[in-house]
């Protein structure tokens, strides 16, 4: 009686340690107001933040989301809300205004609000990968594989198909064959493979040209991709409907950025190509025109911003955070982007820009994926 009873005993503990579970611990304190800061760095952390409404930041482990906040805090705060499902781990993460989404190994979506941690939606999907955010989770957060938005579309691809689901709801909106890397863009489409499809309705998209695609100037996760070069290597701006021609993009050392700007005739949006190697140099996308140039040798392009262009200068060990002017290449702010004394002798890894502030994974320069600069790795910033 008493084996049978310490057996019982310890498959019940075993289920409840081993057993699947889902555990959702929800905000309890008040959402982060938006910080307003001088241009300069803010803090570090160890794994990548997703930052979110510009208040938030969540992180992705092996098996469990968390947020804490507010943006700007120094290094990684008592998680605000927290949720872990065992034993399935956490494959992709992305966020629509307040809405984060999940997806996990099993398939499962999972979408939280950000401001309070509660679920919102749950939803199934082909069955994904495992983990494969490394030690920061940089890739799981700002470049997931196969899990992409469109405007009010998620797109989530795998086992050979792609599906469109609403994010603010879940509901399915259609789905498809897909064979090949997806991502979207700009224009509201979804490129899979060497295919085009409409976004929000997967109808195929006319007028593309022949894939495959290389995604140029693209917000994490792999969306609103500005530009691609086709199979033939010819550059396209993806703004619209129908892509545009941009000879300028056909240049590997190629980028495209979109720039919302304030003009005395109201909001409007303009494009430039970039280019880096000897010189940081901007262009008409589609009349190649010389607008700027900078003698910046190696720059990395980290994105844009309201009126701006972030740039990483330098080579490691002399490395600043630049804000330029978009029209001129003029430099509007500088800094080293260090904590302290730190050195910045580190490679960029993956980064994320939004909301008046970047985020940058630093890499050790020998080279090595799973080599990092420093324990927390990931330094914070404002930015103009």
């Amino acid at each position: 009686m008493v084996a049978v009873l310490c057996a019982l005993a310890a498959g019940l503990v075993g289920w409840r340690v081993l057993g699947p579970a889902e555990v959702l611990a929800p905000a309890t304190g008040a959402y982060p107001a938006v910080p307003v800061r001088p241009p300069g760095v803010t803090g570090r952390t160890a794994q990548a933040p997703l930052i979110v409404d510009g208040r938030i930041r969540v992180y992705a482990g092996k098996r469990q989301v968390r947020a804490d906040g507010p943006v700007d805090a120094k290094t990684t705060y008592t998680a605000r809300w927290s949720y872990r499902r065992w034993p399935q781990q956490v494959h992709g993460m992305v966020a629509a205004g307040t809405t984060v989404v999940t997806r996990w190994s099993d398939g499962r979506l999972v979408a939280i609000d950000g401001r309070t941690g509660r679920i919102g939606w749950r939803a199934d999907g082909p069955a994904a990968g495992g983990y494969a955010g490394h030690r920061t989770g940089a890739a799981t957060v700002w470049a997931p594989d196969g899990l992409h938005l469109a405007g009010s579309t998620l797109l989530v691809a795998g086992a050979g198909r792609l599906t469109g689901y609403d994010v603010a709801t879940g509901a399915r909106r259609w789905t498809t064959d897909c064979a090949g890397p997806t991502f979207t863009t700009a224009g509201g489409q979804v490129i899979c493979g060497a295919g085009a499809y409409q976004a929000g309705s997967g109808v195929v998209a006319l007028d593309w040209p022949r894939g495959p695609f290389t995604p140029l100037g693209c917000d994490v996760a792999r969306s609103g991709c500005r530009g691609v070069r086709d199979g033939a290597g010819a550059g396209w701006l993806t703004g619209t409907a129908v892509p545009a021609r941009a000879r300028p993009l056909d240049a590997a050392d190629t980028t495209v950025l979109t720039v919302r700007r304030t003009t005395a005739k109201g909001a409007a949006t303009s494009a430039f190509a970039i280019s880096t190697g000897d010189a940081v140099v901007a262009r008409s996308p589609l009349t190649g025109t010389e607008l700027w140039r900078r003698p910046d040798a190696g720059a990395t392009v980290l994105g844009a911003g309201p009126d701006a262009v972030y740039l990483l200068t330098g080579p490691a060990g002399a490395r600043n955070l630049v804000t330029l002017d978009p029209s001129t290449g003029a430099e509007r702010a500088s800094f080293r982007p260090a904590v302290g004394t730190e050195k910045t002798d580190w490679n960029p890894g993956g980064w994320q820009v939004a909301d008046g502030f970047v985020a940058v994974e630093r890499m050790s320069t020998d080279g090595d994926p799973d080599h990092y600069f420093t324990v927390e790795t990931v330094v914070l910033a404002a930015v103009p």
